[in-house]
């Protein structure tokens, strides 16, 4: 029960974030430059390693941003930016970012079939849930609840980061999206979390 609690009450945080942040897109390309070297100009990284920022929910940019500066998510190799920004060019990066489009991804065709089927009905072997059952049938994400958008993210980043879940990082007591998937990646295998990423590389997001 505790959990749920804390589970609606990271939800309401992100209501709250969504609904009174005032980001300015052209104010935060302005200021992008300091980004650009690892994420790129259009926050489509083009090294692996490094997530692509494009197209991802401000909501969640915004959170993760603040997570990295408060020292709450341990990123050794933001440790040198965050501190210089304010609050209002977090909000001005995180809108930029937001609005530029995501590249896109191929997935590995020999790993589609099992991370496929990870990402839309997981392992009832190993009780491994659905991908999509948080973040969409697309990769789309839900950025009240503070799920990110996956479509078309990196497959070496994915997997990294899925690993790391898996062997217990989260981002505080109080951060549930990252304990959801604690639970979420304990059971996944080496072959399942690669396959899943390169399915997640080829997935694109939905657009109007």
């Amino acid at each position: 029960m505790g959990f749920l609690l804390r589970a609606i009450a990271s939800s309401l945080a992100l209501f709250s974030i969504h609904a009174f942040a005032q980001g300015d897109a052209t104010a935060g390309q302005a200021k992008s430059a300091i980004c650009a070297a690892c994420h790129s100009a259009d926050g489509n990284s083009v090294v692996p390693n490094w997530p692509k920022l494009a197209g991802q929910h401000e909501e969640y940019l915004i959170r993760q941003v603040t997570l990295i500066k408060s020292g709450a998510r341990p990123v050794p190799e933001m440790m040198g930016i965050t501190p210089g920004l304010s609050e209002q060019d977090i909000l001005d990066l995180s809108a930029y970012f937001s609005s530029q489009k995501n590249s896109g991804g191929v997935a590995d065709p020999s790993k589609i079939a099992v991370g496929e089927r990870i990402y839309r009905a997981g392992n009832a072997d190993s009780e491994v849930p659905a991908c999509m059952s948080c973040h969409g049938p697309a990769g789309e994400g839900d950025p009240l609840a503070g799920y990110p958008v996956l479509a078309g993210q990196h497959a070496m980043y994915t997997a990294s980061m899925l690993t790391r879940f898996r062997q217990g990082e989260h981002w505080g007591d109080n951060d549930a999206p990252s304990k959801i998937m604690n639970g979420s990646a304990s059971e996944l295998t080496d072959e399942e979390i690669e396959a899943v990423a390169s399915y997640i590389q080829g997935l694109y997001r939905k657009t109007e």
